[in-house]
């Protein structure tokens, strides 16, 4: 087995412009009031590795150009679709009107967890991510078709929001959703 990492050519999937042109899975992210500049940044990161169709930046949430957000994001608020909306609410029920399935990222009663969820390959799903303090808004609880759960097992309640993000991600990608896309 060749053991030597890969070098920067060898990682390089495609240019901005090429990606811009890659077909987009049906997911998007809306962040409700996040606050740190480096979490958006990361958000971003990682929407671009999962060819997410959009960043939906919300209420208090910082946008680009930043140097924080840059600085997370390696370019990657240059390649990804992204707005921003001031009233988060306001977003998220126009997304509904337009069919996307609300799927939020909270600690509800009736949360669904995470790895049992299965999304649907003729859906399109709007994962949303709260503010590091106070989470999701209920408002927006309350909007949801689904409200996804990550399981933890340690003396912490929570995940950094990105990281969260990350995780989630993962799931949809590695489901049926995807494996038509790639």
């Amino acid at each position: 087995m060749d053991r030597e990492k890969k070098n920067i050519f060898e990682l390089t999937n495609c240019s901005v412009e090429e990606y811009r042109e890659k077909e987009k899975l049906p997911v998007g992210v809306l962040l409700d009031n996040v606050r740190s500049m480096y979490n958006v940044g990361s958000v971003f990161r990682t929407s671009d590795a999962f060819l997410i169709s959009e960043v939906i930046l919300c209420g208090i949430t910082g946008t680009p150009p930043h140097a924080e957000i840059s600085k997370t994001a390696l370019g990657a608020e240059e390649s990804v679709r992204w707005h921003y909306e001031k009233d988060a609410v306001e977003a998220v029920r126009k997304m509904k009107e337009d069919g996307w399935k609300i799927c939020v990222l909270e600690q509800a009663h009736s949360s669904i967890r995470l790895q049992n969820f299965q999304p649907l390959k003729d859906e399109r799903y709007l994962l949303v991510a709260g503010n590091e303090v106070e989470g999701v808004s209920q408002e927006i609880v309350d909007l949801a078709d689904i409200i996804l759960e990550i399981d933890q097992y340690g003396v912490k309640h929570s995940l950094n929001v990105s990281v969260s993000v990350g995780i989630a991600l993962w799931q949809l990608t590695k489901s049926s959703l995807i494996t038509s896309k790639r």
